[in-house]
């Protein structure tokens, strides 16, 4: 089983250096599990060596559009093209009515002969509270995270806690550093992905570098930072953590070494 990073960038990361915050999985089988499909997936996708021939199965955490913005390409191009199945899409119960009435229905609604719904592109599994869902005989427990809280009510988003090969992962996906949350998760994992904001005003709705350093060092030790800003990035290795997460890196779970630096893992080119 392998994680591939897509990219390891923020919503706005321009470039071929980086994209967004796009991961795959592989399975022994060679199924992929797309994890958040943004905007720029279609490149990043094609830079790693894939398409969306690849993608099997998609998993979004929340509706911002790096993370759900390229629904729209593969839902088209895996519908038109015969060499496809519909791919199963899994999220929280309570965005699928949004995901598809808010996010994608203005684009995917009409097509040739037909009005479409969300049914029409991908094989829905609507997870419910606090519930997970299966892969790959691998249980993914949906953590409802705290992104963004507009006044009114927090934006359903959702981390992932899973484990694979003996290793507990603990994806934050997008998150603020609400330790009220993430503190038990962050327990319980042998290896964490974090959300880190590197930005220089910060936006409030993400873990920012600087809070993040100031966690003890029993977390900061298994702590992979991700969905950081372009620019210069400070030392993290330093300041205890194993590292910032490179576009095209891969985590293989056959062969992990959680004590190993990113030198020493595969990048893809």
């Amino acid at each position: 089983m392998k994680l591939i990073f897509l990219g390891s960038g923020s919503a706005f990361t321009v470039g071929a250096d980086n994209f967004q915050s796009n991961m795959l999985l592989v399975s022994d089988r060679d199924r992929k599990l797309l994890l958040d499909c943004g905007t720029d997936i279609r490149f990043s996708l094609h830079a790693a060596g894939f398409s969306h021939l690849d993608i099997t199965d998609i998993y979004i955490s929340h509706l911002h559009s790096d993370h759900a913005g390229g629904l729209e390409y593969i839902g088209f191009s895996t519908k038109f093209d015969p060499r496809c199945q519909k791919p199963n899409l899994y999220l929280s119960k309570e965005m699928a009515g949004e995901l598809w009435n808010r996010t994608l229905s203005g684009g995917m609604r009409s097509i040739e002969g037909e009005i479409a719904e969300i049914d029409t592109f991908f094989k829905v599994c609507k997870v419910p509270k606090a519930g997970s869902f299966t892969w790959e005989d691998i249980e993914f427990h949906l953590v409802k995270v705290i992104h963004v809280n507009n006044g009114y009510f927090v934006m359903p988003s959702y981390g992932l806690f899973f484990e694979v090969r003996g290793c507990k992962v603990f994806f934050t996906t997008d998150t603020q550093l609400s330790l009220e949350v993430l503190s038990e998760y962050y327990d319980r994992a042998d290896l964490i992905f974090q959300d880190c904001e590197t930005s220089q005003f910060p936006s409030k709705i993400h873990a920012h570098y600087e809070r993040l350093a100031e966690l003890p060092d029993r977390w900061k030790q298994k702590m992979w930072l991700y969905h950081y800003q372009p620019g210069t990035l400070q030392d993290a290795r330093s300041d205890g953590f194993l590292g910032y997460v490179k576009r095209g890196q891969v985590f293989d779970f056959d062969n992990l070494n959680l004590a190993e630096t990113s030198a020493n893992l595969e990048i893809l080119p």
